[in-house]
């Protein structure tokens, strides 16, 4: 059977990132079915969820940046010739009063209908991409760490339970880090991603996961921190398992750093450095409460995976797959 070229649109609060691949269908590449050769990959930071949280709309200049890569993402999907697209927008996109000339302006560039995806859909497309070439068979809790919402799935080749959740880098940050990371604001930071893991808790039993892997830039960003990288090299992240004890280390590091620290590493791309230590506390209360969760089960988790691939992999599964699916 002929692979299928796809071409993939993730479109979140604070980045925006574009997947154009062969799917080749393979039964031996584990739970999805699904081998994906990379034709291209980029990711541009473009903030576009800047300020909806307080103001419920998206900023005119956010809108202009974003739309710009659109346009630029259209003409290397005009160019590989790919036959199926899918543009899926989440949190920012989600919360703004004005989505509809945000989708207007996708529809002018890319000439389909983006899709303004619900929390229960992000998170079972994060879980599909994170089944890219998965090995392990126990049940696993899946963490997209987003901007604006971060997405909660647990199962195992499968979603068994999902809960969005809104908090992420840049929501954290406008909302309680805005003026630096004070005793006080650190603590009403805790208090709400907290109370946003108790209702998480009333969806699934985080005391089940035997195996947490977290996705998306903050935690690939913590990951290469707590590996001691250079620069982000992504062989060394896609795959590592680190004990939670440097996991979380790395967390309270990156939370205290100064901006001229932030500035010197070079895996930190400059779009995250003012956000990127709301989104080591967020982490850091996820890896708490789970590790909390599993010893009182009496399967104590020990450490944490990080995974390249996730929802943009997953958008392209799902049109290999036949599902949403627009001819390009």
């Amino acid at each position: 059977m002929a692979p299928t070229r796809v071409a993939a649109i993730d479109c979140g609060t604070n980045t925006i990132r574009l997947l154009i691949a062969d799917a080749h269908p393979d039964p031996d590449s584990g739970p999805t079915g699904w081998r994906l050769k990379k034709v291209a990959r980029r990711s541009k930071i473009v903030r576009l969820g800047q300020g909806v949280d307080k103001t419920g709309r998206l900023d005119d200049e956010a809108l202009q940046r974003t739309l710009e890569v659109v346009a630029d993402y259209a003409e290397r999907i005009q160019a590989t010739g790919a036959e199926r697209v899918r543009f899926v927008a989440t949190s920012a996109t989600r919360d703004a009063s004005n989505r509809d000339v945000f989708v207007d302006g996708v529809r002018q560039r890319l000439g389909i209908e983006p899709e303004v995806v619900s929390g229960d859909e992000e998170a079972r497309l994060s879980f599909a991409g994170s089944l890219l070439g998965a090995q392990g068979q126990g049940r696993r809790l899946v963490v997209d760490l987003g901007g604006g919402s971060t997405e909660l799935v647990l199962g195992t080749r499968a979603p068994e339970a999902a809960i969005s959740l809104d908090t992420g880098s840049v929501r954290v940050t406008e909302r309680y880090l805005a003026d630096g990371v004070t005793p006080d604001a650190e603590a009403a930071a805790r208090a709400h991603v907290r109370d946003l893991l108790d209702r998480a808790e009333g969806v699934m039993d985080l005391g089940a996961t035997e195996e947490l892997v977290g996705l998306a830039g903050t935690i690939t960003t913590i990951t290469a921190h707590a590996l001691s990288l250079a620069d982000f090299e992504p062989d060394s992240i896609h795959g590592s398992r680190l004990p939670l004890g440097t996991v979380l280390a790395s967390c309270d590091a990156i939370l205290r750093s100064t901006a001229a620290e932030r500035e010197s590493w070079d895996y930190l791309r400059p779009g995250r450095r003012d956000v990127i230590a709301a989104g080591a506390l967020v982490w850091s209360e996820v890896i708490g409460r789970v590790a909390e969760r599993t010893a009182e089960a009496g399967r104590p988790l020990e450490s944490t995976v990080t995974s390249l691939t996730d929802i943009l992999d997953g958008i392209a599964l799902s049109l290999a797959d036949g599902g949403a699916q627009h001819d390009g």
